[in-house]
């Protein structure tokens, strides 16, 4: 063999390998091409499927200021936390509507009811004495005067020695999140008082007609057996509204104000949670029948 032909020979060698190479290379630009568009395809599926249940848990929320607010009592949803169940374009949820009045204004609460909730949430954990130490900051924070209360409580100069770089507020709370910034409070106390709270109500005291059972225990009723007077009443019925010893009825003006809870979820097992506190009427645009006062919504977590 002459050596032109082997050089021939070599040269359709190295032809032949770069051929090769091409060819898996172009395979795995290929496969790594189909494979970010599955990834893509995927990731969209999950945006439209979290998409749906975040629309069909507002859907919830819409529905029930409908019901609330139905003058048929028998459609009528009672605004006292319990909850409600309806199914909407194929999702099942579950809404759950308080009304502000029956929650603790922390603007306008005393300090012993302050103190006789934190006990009551805080389940064993928080003694009478700490407890009437965290009203007494929240008295602070909201009083104008700079003098401490009897039971503890935080002016200015606590929250310099806790190196905090704010001082009481001295005016009303503007948010039920502006708690976790009072001396005392953590964020492990916050979440178990925080769903309990209002600063929209305006009362003194809530009302027991749409109050959970831990607010009803902190006004020295026995919530449980009141939630189940409140909720063994049927109006078809032709009876009377129930009442508190006290004659204080069970059936209260209802404010406007709710607190909603409205969860949905799809037959796929996506679910979506809606958390908000709205205001009928006094709408901030036109066209709208509810004003947003506080709005959270995205995945219940896992």
């Amino acid at each position: 063999m002459t050596p032109g032909r082997n050089n021939r020979y070599s040269q359709r060698g190295v032809a032949l390998l770069l051929v090769l190479w091409l060819i898996a290379l172009m395979t795995a630009l290929v496969g790594g091409f189909a494979l970010a568009a599955r990834v893509e395809n995927l990731q969209g599926q999950v945006m439209s499927r979290g998409l749906v249940a975040s629309n069909a848990a507002r859907a919830g929320l819409e529905y029930a200021l409908i019901r609330v607010e139905d003058q048929d009592q028998r459609r009528q949803w009672r605004p006292d936390g319990s909850p409600n169940r309806w199914s909407y374009a194929g999702a099942e949820i579950e809404v759950r509507l308080i009304d502000e009045n029956g929650k603790v204004d922390l603007n306008q609460a005393d300090a012993s009811l302050l103190t006789a909730l934190l006990v009551r949430v805080g389940e064993g954990q928080i003694g009478q004495e700490q407890a009437a130490r965290f009203a007494a900051a929240i008295v602070d924070w909201r009083d104008p005067d700079q003098l401490t209360q009897p039971a503890g409580g935080a002016e200015d100069q606590d929250y310099e020695g806790a190196e905090r770089p704010y001082g009481a507020k001295d005016a009303e709370f503007e948010s039920v999140a502006e708690l976790e910034q009072v001396l005392g409070f953590t964020p492990e106390l916050f979440a178990k008082v925080e769903p309990f709270v209002t600063v929209y109500s305006g009362r003194m005291r809530p009302d027991p007609a749409f109050a959970s059972a831990e607010v009803l225990d902190a006004l020295g009723l026995n919530g449980k057996d009141v939630v189940a007077q409140r909720q063994g009443w049927n109006p078809e019925a032709g009876l009377p509204a129930p009442g508190l010893p006290g004659g204080e009825s069970l059936v209260g003006q209802r404010s406007g104000t709710y607190s909603i809870d409205s969860r949905a979820k799809l037959a796929d097992g996506r679910e979506s949670v809606l958390r908000a506190v709205v205001r009928l009427g006094a709408a901030s645009a036109p066209g709208k029948i509810y004003t947003p006062l506080r709005w959270e919504e995205g995945a219940p977590p896992r």
